[in-house]
C-alpha cells in the first residue's frame, strides 16, 4: 500500500493529505527523465572533448608515426641531393674536364610540375601540400639521377677512346717549326692586310716558302678539300670528338674527301692562294661550333719553355697575312 504524503499548511497551522493525480506523476517522471538524458549528454560530450576513444588513440599514433616517416624521407632526399651534387661537381669539374667533353647545366633542370589530377591520390588527406613537395623533389631527384646515369655511361665511353681521343685532337703544329721562327700572327684581332681595318683573326698564320710541307696535327678524316672563299686552297680535317682543323691558303693540296689521315701526315704544301698577301698557311681549330685559340692545342711537339716562347709571339699584335 503506497504511503500517503503530507503538507504543512502555516495558515491553519496543521499538516494535511497531499492530493496526487496521474498528469503530476507523469509530469514529474517527464521532468527526472529529462534530467537524466541532459546530464547523460553532457557527460559523454566531456568524455569525447577531454578523453579519447580508444579508435582516436590508435589514429594519433597512427600520424605521430606518418609524420615521423615523412620527416625522414625528407632527411633521406636532402642527403641524397647533397651527395647527387657532389657527384655533379666531379662530373662537371673533373671528369668531364679531362676528356674535354661540355658540362651539364644542371642549374637548368627544373622540378616538372605535374597537374593537380596526378596527385589526385593525396587530395583529401590534410598533409596534402607537405606530401605533393615530398613527392615533387623525389622526381626531380629522379630526374637528375637517370641523367647523372647517362653522363656516367658518356664518360665511360670517353675513357675506352681515350687512346682514340688524344691521338685525334689537334695537338701539334701544322709546319715544321723548331726555330719557333714561322709563327707571325695570332689568334685575336689584328689588323687586315688587305683591308686595313682591325679584325678578329680567327686562327694562327705560320709563314714559310711556298712548297713547305703542311701536316694533319691529329687523326681524323678529310671533310673538305677544295679552293673557296678567302681561304684559297684549303683542307678540313674532322677530328671526331667535336673537333676539326683548318688549313688554308696552301699552294696544293694532297688529300681527297674521305681519306684517312694520322697526325703528322702530309696533307698540302703552304702557298699563296685566297686572300692572302705572302706565302704561309693560316690554322684554325674548331671545338663544336666555336674557333678557338690553337695555341692552347701546341702540347705534343714543344717543350714548357718553347710553349711559353711562342705563346709569347703569338699574343704581338699586328697585321695578319689574311
Amino acid at each position: 500500500m503506497a504511503k500517503s504524503k503530507y503538507s504543512y499548511n502555516p495558515h491553519k497551522l496543521d499538516f494535511e493529505k497531499v492530493k496526487t493525480n496521474l498528469t503530476s506523476v507523469v509530469l514529474q517522471i517527464f521532468g527526472f527523465l529529462s534530467a537524466s538524458v541532459v546530464a547523460g549528454a553532457v557527460m559523454v560530450i566531456a568524455m569525447y572533448s577531454f578523453i579519447d576513444s580508444p579508435k582516436e588513440r590508435s589514429l594519433k599514433r597512427e600520424n605521430e608515426v606518418y609524420k615521423s616517416n615523412v620527416k625522414e624521407l625528407n632527411d633521406k632526399v636532402e642527403e641524397l641531393n647533397t651527395k647527387l651534387a657532389e657527384l655533379q661537381d666531379r662530373d662537371a669539374n673533373i671528369y668531364r674536364a679531362i676528356f674535354e667533353a661540355e658540362p651539364i647545366n644542371y642549374a637548368a633542370i627544373k622540378p616538372n610540375k605535374k597537374s593537380l589530377a596526378s596527385y589526385e591520390h593525396l587530395q583529401n588527406l590534410n598533409s596534402r601540400e607537405e606530401l605533393v613537395g615530398l613527392q615533387e623533389k623525389v622526381d626531380l631527384l629522379t630526374r637528375l639521377v637517370r641523367i647523372q646515369t647517362l653522363s656516367f655511361k658518356e664518360l665511360s665511353r670517353l675513357a675506352a677512346n681515350k687512346t682514340q681521343f688524344l691521338a685525334s685532337i689537334p695537338a701539334i703544329q701544322p709546319v715544321s717549326n723548331k726555330t719557333l721562327k714561322r709563327m707571325a700572327s695570332g689568334f685575336g684581332y689584328r689588323i687586315h692586310p688587305v683591308f686595313k681595318t682591325h679584325k678578329f683573326h680567327s686562327g694562327i698564320d705560320f709563314t714559310a716558302p711556298t712548297g713547305t710541307p703542311i701536316y694533319a696535327t691529329g687523326n681524323g678524316r678529310i671533310e673538305t678539300a677544295e679552293n673557296g672563299n678567302g681561304y684559297g686552297n684549303h683542307v678540313v680535317v674532322n677530328h671526331g670528338f667535336g673537333y676539326h682543323s683548318l688549313y688554308a691558303h696552301m699552294s696544293k693540296i694532297k688529300v681527297q674527301v674521305g681519306k684517312r689521315v694520322r697526325r703528322g701526315e702530309l696533307i698540302g704544301f703552304v702557298g699563296n692562294t685566297g686572300t692572302s698577301t705572302a706565302p704561309h698557311v693560316h690554322y684554325e681549330v674548331i671545338k663544336g661550333k666555336n674557333k678557338v685559340n690553337p695555341i692552347n692545342y701546341f702540347f705534343n711537339d714543344l717543350t714548357e719553355e718553347e710553349y711559353q716562347a711562342i705563346r709569347a709571339i703569338a699574343n704581338r699584335e699586328g697585321q695578319s697575312f689574311d
